[in-house]
C-alpha cells in the first residue's frame, strides 16, 4: 500500500482517483487548490504526487517545484486537458516522473502510477543496500533436480567467483533476479551492495540521473549533488533488469562503463572511477534486439561475457512438486498454519499445466490454495477456476493438437479458448501493456483490441494471474 498526494481543483476528478486508487489498495490525501496540496506534503510522507498542471492560484508547476524542494526523492506525475510542448517540457526539466494528458484510461493511468511506485520504492530504499542475508539465496535454495536447472547451478556457481559481466535470459516470472542475487551473494562481491533497477519502468529523462547522478545545477530541479546507482554500488554490482529498454544515448554510456569503469555524472566534468560488476537481464532476445538494430553489437558482447538462461517452467516440470511444497512451507509458515498436503489429482493438474506466468504463477497460486484451503489437504478446488484450461494438453504446439480427446471436441469452441488463452497469456507477460502484448501475437494494435472486445476480455494488471 502507498501514500499518494492528489491535486486538482476539479472535485469530480478528486473523486475519481480517491474511489479508484483506495480500489487498488492505496491511501489517498486529496487537495483543491496547489497550497492545500503542499502544506499537506510538508506534514505527512507520500510516496507519489499526482497533480493537474491548470488550477487557479499555485498551478502544478509551482506546486512541482515545492515538492521537489521538500522532497527531491518524491516522483510526481502531472495531468493536464491542454497539452503544450512548453508546459510537458518544463514539467519534466522541473523533475516530474511522467505526465498523462486528459482524458485517459484506467489501464494507462494504472499502468503509469504502478511504474512511479516501483520507482518510489527503489528510490527510498536505495540507501537499505544490503537488503537479505546471504543465505536466502543460498543456489540450492530455489534450483530444483530437472537437469537445465542443474545445469544452471553449475554456471551460477562458476559466475559467482569472478567478476565477468553476466547477462541472464528468460520469460517474465522464472526468476532471473533470483539467481542474479545468488550470484552476487555467493561470491566475493558478497559483502558489498547489490543494487537493481528495472530499465523499462523509468522514463528515459530520469533514467541517466538514476544510474549516473548529477550536479547540482545541472537542470532545473537538480537542487542538490546526487550520487548515481554506479556510485552507491561501488564493489559490489548493479543489476539492470531488462536492459533491452536502454535507449541508444544511454546504451553509449554503459559501454564506456563496461569497458573503462569510468562515467561522468549528469552535467558534470569529472570522470568518476568504480569498481563495479553488472548483471544483466531481459524477458526477451538481446541477440533478436542487435539484429533488428535496437541494441548496440558491442555493448552486447560486452555484457554477455556470460551468458545464462533460466528456462521456463513447462521445461522443468519435475521440479514442479519440489517448488509447490517449497511455497506451501513458505506460506503456511506466514500463517501459523500446519503445512497442507497436495492430493494426487491436484498434482496432477499442476503439472499438466503450461504456466505461462512460470515460477511467479506457481507461487501465486499456492499462496492462494493456503490462504483459502481449510481442511489438511489441497484439493483441485483449491485451485484458481480455469486453471485448468491452460493445461498443456489443450494448447496447440507448433499448430499441432497436443492431444485430441477420445469423445472429440468442438472446434469452433476449442479455437475461440485458445486464442482467449493466447491473448491473456501476452498481456500477462507484457503486463498489462497492450502494444507489447499485441506485438507478441503479431497483431496490429487495432486487431488486438477488436479481439479483447470479442472474448470479452477486460484485463487488470493483478487479475488473470499477472
Amino acid at each position: 500500500m502507498a501514500h499518494i498526494l492528489v491535486v486538482d481543483d476539479k472535485e469530480g476528478m478528486r473523486e475519481f482517483f480517491e474511489i479508484f486508487l483506495n480500489k487498488e489498495g492505496h491511501e489517498v490525501s486529496t487537495a483543491a487548490r496547489g497550497e492545500e496540496g503542499l502544506e499537506l506534503a510538508r506534514k505527512g510522507r507520500f510516496d507519489l504526487a499526482i497533480s493537474d498542471i491548470k488550477m487557479p492560484g499555485m498551478d502544478g508547476i509551482s506546486l512541482l517545484k515545492g515538492l521537489r524542494e521538500l522532497d527531491p526523492q518524491l516522483p510526481v506525475i502531472m495531468i493536464t486537458a491542454y497539452p503544450t510542448i512548453e508546459s510537458s517540457i518544463e514539467a519534466m526539466r522541473l523533475g516530474a516522473y511522467d505526465y498523462i494528458i486528459k482524458p485517459f484510461s484506467n489501464d494507462e493511468i494504472r499502468i503509469k502510477i504502478a511504474k512511479a511506485l516501483e520507482f518510489s520504492t527503489l528510490r527510498r530504499q536505495r540507501i537499505d543496500l544490503r537488503e537479505a542475508p546471504p543465505e536466502k539465496y543460498r543456489v540450492e535454495v530455489f534450483v530444483g533436480k530437472s537437469p537445465k536447472m542443474v545445469e544452471l547451478a553449475k554456471l551460477m556457481v562458476k559466475a559467482s567467483q569472478v567478476s565477468s559481466s553476466v547477462l541472464i535470459e528468460g520469460e517474465s516470472g522464472t526468476g532471473k533476479e533470483l539467481v542474479a542475487k545468488a550470484i552476487h551473494y555467493n561470491g566475493p562481491r558478497g559483502e558489498a551492495p547489490f543494487v537493481a533497477i528495472n530499465c523499462g519502468a523509468i522514463p528515459d529523462q530520469l533514467l541517466e540521473s538514476e544510474l549516473f547522478g548529477h550536479v547540482k545545477g545541472s537542470f532545473t530541479g537538480a537542487i542538490s549533488n546526487k550520487e548515481g546507482l554506479f556510485e552507491v554500488a561501488n564493489r559490489g554490482t548493479v543489476f539492470l533488469d531488462e536492459i533491452v529498454e536502454l535507449s541508444a544515448p544511454l546504451q553509449v554510456k554503459l559501454l564506456r562503463v563496461l569497458a573503462d569503469q569510468t562515467f561522468r555524472r549528469v552535467g558534470g566534468t569529472e570522470d568518476i572511477k568504480v569498481d563495479v560488476r553488472v548483471i544483466a537481464a531481459s524477458n526477451r532476445s538481446l541477440e533478436e534486439a542487435v539484429k533488428a538494430g535496437t541494441f548496440r553489437d558491442d555493448l552486447y558482447y560486452r555484457i554477455k561475457v556470460i551468458g545464462l538462461v533460466v528456462p521456463p517452467l513447462r521445461e522443468r516440470k519435475e521440479d514442479i512438486p519440489l517448488l509447490c511444497q517449497h511455497f506451501l512451507e513458505k506460506y503456511a509458515t506466514q500463517s501459523s498454519r500446519p503445512v497442507p498436503k497436495i492430493r494426487a489429482d491436484t498434482m496432477r493438474i499442476l503439472t499438466s499445466c503450461h504456466w505461462p506466468g512460470n515460477v511467479r504463477e506457481l507461487e501465486n497460486v499456492m499462496e492462494r490454495a493456503t490462504a483459502l484451503e481449510t481442511s489438511p489437504e489441497i484439493t483441485p478446488e483449491s485451485l484458481p477456476p480455469g486453471l485448468a484450461g491452460v493445461q498443456e494438453g489443450f494448447l496447440p504446439r507448433d499448430g499441432k493438437l497436443l492431444a485430441l480427446p477420445e469423445e472429440g471436441l468442438d472446434l469452433d469452441a476449442t479455437l475461440a479458448q485458445w486464442e482467449k488463452e493466447l491473448l491473456l497469456q501476452s498481456l500477462r507477460r507484457a503486463e498489462g501493456i497492450q502494444r507489447q502484448a499485441a506485438r507478441l501475437l503479431g497483431l496490429t494494435l487495432d486487431a488486438f483490441r477488436y479481439r479483447l472486445k470479442k472474448h470479452h476480455i477486460e484485463f487488470e494488471k493483478g487479475k488473470h494471474g499477472t
